[in-house]
């Protein structure tokens, strides 16, 4: 099977955001969009059928309705539409695994009402084999949106276990952008860098000056294959978690990586990549690593 970026649908306005951000992603990496919808009722397809006793119908129009507005927007994207005959769920994980990502809408914090954003994201998030993107709406407000074009793509690294696949994603996205990298370490202050009148700057520039060695090796093989990215160091002594989204606050994407899965153990979100979900106000790419 060819590579492709699929987008999960289900015909609210957060899934047809997803789809949005995902025909532009996907053809700036040069990829097919798969666009899929997933219900267990769905029928087996019939050969020809009336469409007012067509069991499908809806959910064909669904998939035609965005690929139509898409390949319009897109006029050299090669755009596909996919009926699953079984649990979102499931069927997104699946999914995951013949696509170069999957990308859903995403609320945040809001309350949920949408099939896909409720308790079947979060769970695929979680246990996806590649990464997943989370796409809002746009705020058609102003609030929390970037007073500038999103120019930047942001990385979040903990400098210790490999990265290699954190890095790989976000680096092949900014490259695919043509924008710069900013990568982005936070730590917390340690209880003994804390004094009366505030910090120890003795201390903190101690940490700062570790985190950054450590930052710059991490980042050395991947500044030689994408020499044509910009990298921006950033060590924040703050919470990993505040630290990244604050960072990435008017960002083109937010990369954070997620624990790959393992037998035995229940899958779950860190709290960097929890609060980048519900927190972050750009599209935010969940990459699992090991």
């Amino acid at each position: 099977m060819q590579p492709v970026v699929t987008v999960g649908l289900d015909g609210s306005p957060e899934s047809l955001a997803a789809a949005r951000w995902a025909a532009d992603e996907a053809e700036k990496r040069k990829l097919t969009l798969r666009l899929m919808h997933a219900w267990p009722l769905l029928a087996p397809e019939p050969a020809r059928v009336p469409s007012e006793v067509d069991q499908n119908y809806w959910a064909k129009r669904l998939v035609h309705t965005a690929q139509a507005e898409l390949q319009a927007r897109h006029p050299g994207l090669s755009v596909v539409g996919n009926l699953v005959a079984d649990d979102a769920q499931n069927a997104l994980l699946q999914a995951a695994t013949e696509s170069e990502m999957l990308v859903l809408g995403s609320r945040g914090l809001e309350p949920v009402q949408s099939y896909f954003l409720g308790d079947v994201s979060m769970p695929v998030v979680a246990r996806a084999e590649r990464p997943v993107v989370l796409v809002r709406v746009p705020s058609d407000d102003g609030e929390g949106a970037a007073t500038a074009p999103a120019e930047r793509v942001v990385v979040a690294l903990k400098l210790h276990g490999s990265s290699d696949d954190l890095l790989d994603f976000a680096f092949h996205s900014a490259a695919a952008r043509g924008v710069p990298l900013q990568a982005v370490h936070g730590r917390s202050v340690p209880l003994h860098a804390r004094v009366p009148w505030g910090v120890d700057h003795n201390v903190t520039e101690e940490i700062t000056g570790d985190a950054q060695q450590e930052l710059g090796k991490a980042l050395r093989p991947w500044r030689e294959k994408y020499p044509q990215v910009d990298v921006v160091e950033g060590i924040r002594l703050d919470s990993p978690a505040k630290a990244v989204v604050r960072a990435a606050e008017g960002a083109a994407l937010l990369v954070v990586g997620r624990r790959e899965h393992r037998p035995g153990l229940a899958p779950h979100l860190g709290p960097v990549a929890q609060a980048a979900i519900h927190h972050g106000r750009c599209p935010v790419a969940v990459v699992p690593h090991a």
